[in-house]
């Protein structure tokens, strides 16, 4: 089992041992996500650029924590779709690319509509 299925069985495991999947619809996974997302960002908040390239050892334990959670309810709600996250994240990837060329998009963070 690579470490990805062993992720997932063990997301799967903790909510069927706890009785949890009843809870699990896909809106309130995604609800929950944005909550999680939303405690990333306040790690951030407050900090100046350079300060939140060079976070603390307890800020990037936070973090840790956080983008963790983040990432299970992705799992979780990719999993409910059955939705392959690596192959979508490479088809978004050449979507983008065809969208934002590099001889317009290089060195710019105009939207692609804007370039």
């Amino acid at each position: 089992m690579d470490k990805l299925e062993e992720l997932k069985f063990a997301i799967r495991k903790l909510a069927k041992d706890r009785d949890w999947a009843q809870f699990h619809s896909p809106k309130n996974l995604a609800m929950a996500m944005s909550v999680e997302t939303a405690e990333v960002v306040e790690i951030f908040q407050w900090l100046t650029e350079e300060q939140s390239k060079h976070l603390s050892k307890g800020k990037a334990d936070d973090l840790a924590e956080e983008l963790a959670d983040t990432y299970i309810y992705l799992l979780k709600i990719a999993g409910h779709y059955g939705i392959d996250l690596n192959e979508a994240a490479l088809k978004k990837i050449k979507k983008n690319e065809l969208k934002y060329p590099v001889e317009k998009a290089r060195g710019s963070a105009k939207k692609y509509n804007e370039l």
